[in-house]
């Protein structure tokens, strides 16, 4: 009988890859087996050759919910060849040659090419058993089975086998094991597996004797401590609960008390705080939920998801969240329980939770028991843990849509580290191009590009790793500036090395000179004689849009964010590049202004703002003095540091025009966080929905820059000159014009300035595509009308939808950088070879490419 071996790589462990290739196999009435290896999953098949072909395409077209499936290769086994492959052993072949088909113990010696999946939210089947008390399971916190649980979070190594996983501490039970072991049942495998009597068990610690663990060691215990919790929180206490990538502080939604004792002891006091609803319905009655927003809330990631606040006088009294959960900004970050445990809590209380991580701001999200209780100590009156260990740290991902298209804001839990495609340089096409006579071999060992290591940026941190098509984009790591997180940024990085098999053998870095992930890969560099590429932040962010599109050709890009080293020495922020993957010139930008006291002013708005009005020779206005007098004993530093040019870089930063913005209107002199000024303008601008047409007072003005301004030679780039419109905000502002309207004019005259720059640059070269990127590109109003203006002209917009548009992108985009200029390097060696009589062909060739 016609006898088949195949290999099926992509994410197909610890999803049901193989009791669904079983299944199918026994429905055709297969022979043979299937087993995990560290290069996916293994097959060998025999039977009728008909029953063969449609095992073949159904492996090809159909898959478990989480499984995804890269690449299904199927080789022919002679009848004579008793070994199909590499190390099989005697054990597989009598399985194969036996007259049913098998599940066979994995393989771990080959090549680690399998991808490991993230965590999955609790399925509808598992939640139905948690509450059924007729189940065994009922109310164990701990439920799951092959279509949803831990996974990434509890891997210690490849394959995906419950001795490699934290779970190798929990011996199964009889029945735990016999559902293990049924290729029919839904926890076949399901390495998580367990129960009460054989499984983890949450604990419970309160503040006051914090040495006294009690634990949930069967239902009624267990219960017990859900139930004291519940309490707790009902009195508006703060309780720490382990989640699966770490711990969150939770506290009543609804208790204006509790949430601001939580800003104050966590040190966030303006941030906004996420919100976990027990069901669906129960955020409906808060939240406006679109049809896409709901699909998502209710999938197999349970993303936290911004969602449109409803009015006060929509919402019912008793569900109202408090005002301190988003102060005044529109949206509330909403999410369900994607855990057993977290659904057992939201079910004991009468009220949503707040979910924020378990951490003192600026710190990574803890993740041990015995360090949460030290650490929390003076935040957290109560903490529920478990003896489950988690090995990946993570935070919840965040998502917002614009019409039915899912953008991620921080991409963590649930959706990394699911690999990103990053298409390779079009090498292939350029070589046989140039047409080289060239001795054997030579083509293809110069033309093998790296694993590139892209460390990526100070802030929302995450690093990329660049293997063939595949990039591995870290979760979202936190601020860099820190230790602890860059510790954690360390820690990622081993994990991803090991568990990928991944080898860097080329780096990329921010220019930046002081970002902890640069300095590293210098030094790495140095150590190792490593290739460096350092890559300018903006370009990194349109590269990253290029390289999600698979676009190698020349664009318009628009980087618009608040920090970015430029080549000038000075901070970026307002660019209009024109670039590829490999290069960029830039085209135009804001005008610059100083900025007093360099990154202080990021949480300074009012800094900001009298140092923009200083740099327009307007530092004597009424409003420039009113923003003196609000900084207090920091006004005449402030004036002095201007004057003096001390410790003040020029920027040309958008997100520190919005900050300006901001503080002019009154809107927030000094912020909470980063971003939090032009968050609160926009809100404050959508609460108008001004005039349709623009305010012609309102404008920015493309002009040539000044010999005062180019601070490079053959520096050809145009200014984008904000004085018209800071001249018309200010008549407004002295007229008593209401900040809505003001914010609503603001934000459409810039966005039509930007689009229209951008316009004329792609225009004066020839493009019709515009990329965009960047933090500020968070801001709807602004994405919508720049899309809009470019559009209506018949050009082609690029936004990101795969990773943030912020800069959880730049590592991906530093790793595009890197690899079209390693293949810009192998065309410059592959052309010095050509041979004489083709140089002048060659070389043309090679320039139109």
């Amino acid at each position: 009988m016609p006898h088949i071996h195949v290999h099926v790589t992509g994410i197909v462990q610890g999803v049901g890859y193989r009791p669904f290739v079983w299944k199918l196999a026994t429905s055709l009435s297969l022979a043979g087996w299937v087993r995990n290896s560290s290069d996916g999953v293994h097959i060998e098949a025999k039977g009728a050759q008909a029953a063969l072909d449609s095992f073949v395409l159904q492996l090809s077209t159909q898959k478990p919910g989480a499984a995804r499936i890269d690449t299904v290769h199927v080789d022919k086994i002679a009848s004579e060849n008793v070994e199909p492959y590499e190390n099989l052993t005697q054990e597989a072949i009598g399985l194969a040659e036996g007259s049913d088909f098998r599940i066979i113990e994995s393989s771990h010696d080959a090549d680690r090419l399998t991808l490991v999946s993230p965590d999955i939210a609790t399925c509808p089947q598992c939640m139905a058993e948690l509450t059924n008390p007729s189940d065994r399971r009922y109310h164990y916190p701990f439920i799951n089975c092959t279509n949803c649980g831990p996974r990434f979070t509890i891997v210690e190594d490849l394959p995906y086998d419950r001795p490699l996983t934290a779970m190798k501490h929990f011996t199964m039970c009889e029945a735990c094991e016999h559902e293990y072991r049924d290729p029919s049942n839904r926890r076949f495998h399901a390495q998580p597996n367990a129960c009460f009597e054989c499984g983890p068990h949450i604990t419970w610690r309160i503040a006051r004797e914090p040495g006294r663990v009690e634990y949930g060691a069967d239902v009624a215990s267990s219960d017990a401590i859900i139930k004291k919790a519940a309490q707790l929180l009902a009195q508006g206490g703060i309780v720490a609960i382990k989640g699966l990538g770490g711990f969150h502080l939770a506290c009543n939604a609804c208790d204006e008390a509790a949430v601001m004792r939580l800003r104050e002891r966590k040190h966030r006091p303006t941030k906004p705080l996420a919100v976990m609803f027990s069901r669906f319905d129960e955020m409906r009655r808060v939240c406006v939920v679109s049809t896409h927003e709901r699909d998502a809330i209710l999938g197999s990631v349970k993303p936290i998801c911004l969602l449109q606040k409803k009015p006060d006088d929509e919402i019912p009294p008793k569900s109202r969240l408090a005002h301190a959960i988003a102060f005044d900004l529109p949206e509330i970050g909403a999410m369900l329980p994607y855990t057993p445990l977290q659904q057992l809590l939201l079910d004991a209380c009468s009220t949503p939770l707040v979910m924020t991580s378990g951490n003192i701001t600026h710190n990574p999200i803890i993740t041990d028991d015995q360090l949460c209780v030290s650490q929390l100590m003076d935040v957290a009156d109560a903490w529920i843990g478990h003896d489950r260990e988690i090995l990946a740290r993570y935070d919840d991902s965040v998502v917002r849509f614009s019409g039915n298209q899912m953008i991620p804001i921080r991409r963590a839990r649930g959706m990394a580290p699911m690999p990103v495609t990053l298409p390779m340089p079009p090498l292939e096409q350029a070589i046989s191009q140039l047409k080289l006579a060239q001795p054997e071999g030579f083509a293809e060992s110069i033309t093998t590009l790296p694993t590139v290591f892209a460390s990526g940026p100070e802030q929302k941190a995450t690093f990329t790793f660049a293997r063939g098509e595949e990039a591995f984009v870290s979760q979202y790591i936190g601020d860099l500036a820190h230790a602890d997180v860059f510790d954690a940024w360390l820690e990622s990085k081993a994990t991803f090395e090991k568990l990928f098999d991944l080898h860097a053998g080329a780096l990329a870095c921010d220019l930046h000179p002081g970002y902890l992930s640069s300095q590293w890969a210098r030094e790495e560099a140095q150590e190792t004689g490593l290739p460096l590429i350092e890559v300018q932040h903006h370009h990194a962010h349109i590269a990253a849009t290029l390289a999600e599109y698979g676009i190698w050709d020349q664009v318009v890009g628009i980087a618009l964010d608040g920090t970015g080293a430029g080549t000038d020495g000075t901070v970026w922020g307002g660019e209009i590049l024109v670039c590829d993957q490999a290069d960029f010139v830039r085209g135009a930008h804001l005008a610059a202004w100083h900025l007093p006291g360099a990154e202080v002013a990021i949480l300074k708005p009012v800094r900001t703002a009298y140092a923009l009005l200083d740099s327009l020779g307007m530092g004597e206005v009424p409003l420039a003095q009113h923003l003196l007098d609000r900084m207090s004993f920091e006004g005449p530093v402030v004036k002095q540091m201007l004057a003096r040019h001390i410790n003040c870089p020029l920027t040309s930063s958008a997100g520190r025009l919005f900050d300006a913005v901001a503080a002019m209107i009154g809107l927030l002199y000094e912020a909470g966080y980063d971003g939090e000024a032009a968050c609160l303008l926009e809100a404050c601008a959508m609460k108008s929905r001004g005039e349709e047409n623009l305010d012609p007072r309102y404008t920015l003005v493309l002009r040539p820059a000044l010999d005062s301004e180019r601070l490079q030679p053959h520096d050809e780039s145009l200014i984008i000159d904000m004085r018209q419109l800071v001249c018309a905000l200010l008549e407004d502002i002295e007229a008593g014009v209401a900040p809505e309207l003001i914010a609503w004019r603001f934000h459409m005259a810039f966005a039509d300035g930007i689009a229209q720059a951008a316009l004329g640059i792609a225009r004066a070269s020839g493009l019709k595509t515009v990329a965009l990127g960047g933090g500020v590109f968070q801001n709807r109003l602004i994405t919508q009308r720049i899309s809009d203006v470019l559009i209506s002209q018949n050009i082609t917009v690029l936004y990101p939808h795969v990773l943030p548009v912020n800069d959880g992108s730049i590592s991906y985009g530093q790793a595009a950088v890197a690899r079209a200029r390693l293949a810009q390097e192998i065309m410059a060696k592959l052309q010095k070879n050509v041979p004489s009589q083709n140089n002048q062909e060659a070389a043309q060739e090679g320039e139109e490419l």
